[in-house]
Parts: C-alpha cells; structure tokens; sequence
C-alpha cells in the first residue's frame, strides 16, 4: 500500500504543477481515501502524533520558502509584513470570531479559537501557489514575509486560548508575543549569519553535504529559538532568509534539495491531516464552515489589509490582491489540533469547521488568484531575471568555479566577454551554446541561454559574483551606472 501510494502523490504533484490548484487539496484528497470511510478504512485518530508531525513539516517548509526568497524583494516589504502579521492577525482575529459566535451559535472560547487557527496564512500554500502566478516584487515579497512571520504570534494565540484555565489578560498576551518575536528573530539572524559565514570559509568534503548542512543549521535554528522561549518558526525562517541570500557554495543544489525535502514535508503532513477527518463528520458543519469562511475572506481578511497597509499608501490594486491571497494550508488544520491534545469541550467541532474552510476557501481563492491579477492588471515588475550563479570551492587552488546561466531578459545578452569587465584574477573560461562547449575570445558576445564557467580565485570571488549581477541587470554600462566590481 505504502507504493501505491507514493505512486499516487507522485502523481499529485505533477497534476497540482500543471493545473494550478494547490498540491494541498490532492494530498488531503489521498489522505481521505486512505482514512476512515476511505477504500482502505485506516482508523487514525493520534491528534498529538499529527501535531509534532505538523510541526516538524512546518519548520522544513519554512527552510524552504526561506531560502528561496529573495532579501532584495522583502526587505522594503518587511514594515508591512510585519504589520499584517500582528495588528493584522489581531484584527482578522476578532472579526472572525465575531462572526463564529454570532453566526454560527460557538461558544467565544471556541469562536476565538477559530478565529485565531484561520488567522495565520499558509507558508506552504503561498510558496507554491504565489512563485508561478507573476505578480509585482512588492506583492509577492509581503505575502511571502507575512506567510513567515505570522505563524509564531498565531501559535501563542491557539495555545493561549486552548489552556483549560482562564484566559490571560490582552496585555500579557500582546507582551509575550512581542518578547517571542524579538527571541525568535535575533536567534533566527544569528544562526543564520553563524552558519553562512562558518560553511564560506569551511571546505566540506563532499559537495552533497552542502544542502544537508545548510538545512542542518535551520532546524537548529528552530530549536535554540524554542529553547530561547522565543518562536522557533520565525527563527528558522529568519535563519533560511539569511542562508539563502548568503551565496554559498552549491547554492542552486541546495535549493533544489531544499525543495524536494519540502515537497515531501507537505505530502506527508497532508495526507496525515486527511487520514486523522471522519468525512461523515464534517456534513453537519459544512454551512457553517462556509459562513465562517465567507467572514473571514470577505471581511476579516480585507479589514486586516487595507487597515494595515493604509498608512504605507499601497495601491488599492495592490491590497485587493493581498486580501484575496490570504491563503490557507496545512498550517491552521495543525493548529486546530491543538485544542484536540487540550482537551477542550467542541474541539472536535472546532477541527471539522477549519478543514471544511481550508478545503473549500483553497479551492476558491487559488485557481483564481491569476485571473484577479490580469483584472486588476497586475503583472510583474519590468526588471531583468536574475542570475543563478552557483560556486564551487576550489580547495587546493584558492580559487572558485562559478557557473550561471544567462535566462530569458538577462541583460547580459550581446554583452562581449571583454566588457564584462572581471576584476583581475578572475576570467570566463567557457562557455557552453546549443549543447556545443568552446573556450571565447574577448569579442566573444554572449547569448540568452548560454552557460559559463568562471574561474575567480578567493579574494576577488565576491567582486567576480557582484559584477556578473550587475552586467546581468544593467547590461554593458552597468560600469558607468554605479555598479564597480568590489
């Protein structure tokens, strides 16, 4: 059975790829045809077990998105990322809570439960959905910061709410979050600099060992935040963040490996989350799931964006968009497991309600994210591809070998090697065009989709790396522009 169904998630990921719907709903799919009321009728009800699994896919998923995000897209989007991930969370929280009680007939304990589990945007779901719909920099850079960050003052909410004594006073509770927050970020930038700086300057001795020891350093990066008693997922981000704009040695295989270990994190959490629903269950609280849902997606969510983001006078385009990519995931179907393992009087309720919404608000809000984006027209920034150098230490010579590959709208297309203008000890030593290698002369121009290997030795590798990025974005006259290699 195990083959079957590695065969089918396989699968899963290719039609997910192709058709655009989040891989989330395939792999909940699978989960539920294995589980109860299934074709096999496997019994799962371990909610506890399901938590520390969800936790630990969280914290791969999270590496994961960390080093593919680019620092120069999310930094000027960090002041509203951070907004939307506190004021935000708070107002979506209330709103939605509102509406569980009032709709719905929850008892507050469990309408603020609710409100705070569906809160948190889903890292996994905006990664893979928002990195192949072309959006604006800007766009894409807040909701993937926000995706990241919001999860750890969430995760104090959901426990918070789940003790079965008296809830703690808002003010103790907005105190916790910030000092978490302040934890989880200077360990995450620290482990993350510590790391970065330590595999620059440390020659493993295997090129495969990179991605291992890079991945190695997240999850570390998670633990010391977590035993600091700060948020353990916004350290892990915060140090992927770090690794991944670090240029390492590898850089593009430890993306790739990265990756695949986080393809796998979401099929295993997804189909443990599918396996743990009774289907038969969740009939009675489809309505109001989709009542929830409908105030969480219609009001909630838009409130928390444009009430946030007034001040920084994003476009109304921009934060219509926002408001409709607030996607959900795995990450609030974990978090409903917490008052599970609490004990708390209609978690059971409580759990069916959020997988309902997830479900039916994912498949609404994905598939449609790309044709909202051509109506408000919204397209992607008019800047050119970036390169993806990798590099390989070159232990015994005290040199590097960097390769990279000129993509589509590169300005480095017609470019001659001499005018690259390679500081010295640093030359293009081959290039590789139409499947054909040749060593180019200094008239040699250079084309989109050619590959070439560079030599640089130690001390001008860096310099070597900046004026390829430049030539790469501001093309021949990147040198007169302001951009000189060192």
């Amino acid at each position: 059975m195990c083959s079957l169904v590695l065969l089918i998630a396989v699968a899963a990921v290719r039609v997910s790829s192709r058709s655009g719907l989040p891989s989330l709903l395939l792999y909940l799919g699978i989960g539920i045809a294995i589980g109860q009321d299934g074709i096999f009728n496997v019994r799962f009800d371990n909610a506890e077990l399901t938590q520390v699994i969800g936790y630990a896919a969280l914290v791969v998923i999270l590496a994961e998105g960390g080093l593919g995000t680019k620092w120069k897209e999310i930094r000027p989007a960090l002041p509203m990322a951070a907004v939307l991930a506190t004021v935000g969370v708070a107002v979506s929280v209330g709103v939605t809570a509102a509406g569980a009680h009032y709709l719905v007939g929850l008892e507050w304990r469990q309408s603020l439960i609710i409100g705070a589990v569906v809160s948190s945007t889903d890292a996994a779901a905006v990664f893979s959905v928002l990195r192949k719909v072309p959006l604006p920099s800007r766009v894409t850079g807040v909701l993937e910061a926000e995706s990241g960050f919001n999860d750890a003052p969430v995760v104090i909410l959901v426990v918070a709410f789940s003790t079965t004594g008296p809830v703690d006073a808002w003010y103790l509770l907005i105190g916790k979050i910030a000092l978490e927050l302040a934890i989880g970020a200077g360990v995450g930038v620290a482990v993350g600099w510590l790391g970065a700086y330590g595999l620059r300057r440390v020659a493993l001795p295997a090129s495969g060992l990179y991605p291992i020891a890079v991945m190695a350093i997240a999850v570390a990066a998670y633990a010391a935040g977590a035993m600091a008693h700060g948020s353990g997922f916004l350290a892990v981000y915060l140090a992927s963040v770090v690794l991944g704009n670090s240029r390492l040695p590898h850089a593009p295989a430890t993306r790739g490996f990265a990756e695949g270990v986080g393809w796998i994190a979401q099929i295993g959490m997804f189909v443990l989350l599918g396996l743990l629903v009774t289907p038969h269950e969740l009939v009675d609280d489809f309505w109001p799931a989709v009542a929830v849902g409908l105030v969480l997606t219609m009001v909630a969510r838009p409130l928390s964006v444009f009430g946030g983001l007034l001040p920084f006078r994003v476009p109304w385009q921009e934060m219509t968009l926002m408001s409709w990519a607030g996607l959900r995931g795995a990450v609030p179907i974990i978090l409903a497991t917490i008052p599970m393992v609490s004990g708390i009087r209609g978690s059971d309720r409580v759990f069916n309600i959020v997988f309902v919404l997830v479900v039916v608000y994912t498949l609404v809000q994905g598939p449609t994210l790309p044709w909202l984006a051509r109506a408000l027209r919204l397209g992607p920034s008019d800047t050119a591809a970036d390169l993806g150098i990798e590099s390989a230490p070159l232990e015994r010579l005290r040199g590097h070998l960097l390769s990279l590959s000129i993509p589509d709208g590169s300005k480095m297309h017609g470019v001659e090697v001499a005018e690259l203008r390679l500081p010295a000890g640093a030359a293009v030593t081959l290039v590789v065009r139409d499947g054909k290698s040749f060593v180019p002369l200094p008239t040699t121009a250079l084309r989109q989709g050619d590959e070439l290997l560079v030599v640089a030795t130690d001390p001008v590798r860096d310099a070597a790396e900046r004026r390829l990025r430049a030539v790469g974005q501001g093309g021949k006259l990147a040198y007169w522009l302001g951009t000189r290699p060192g």
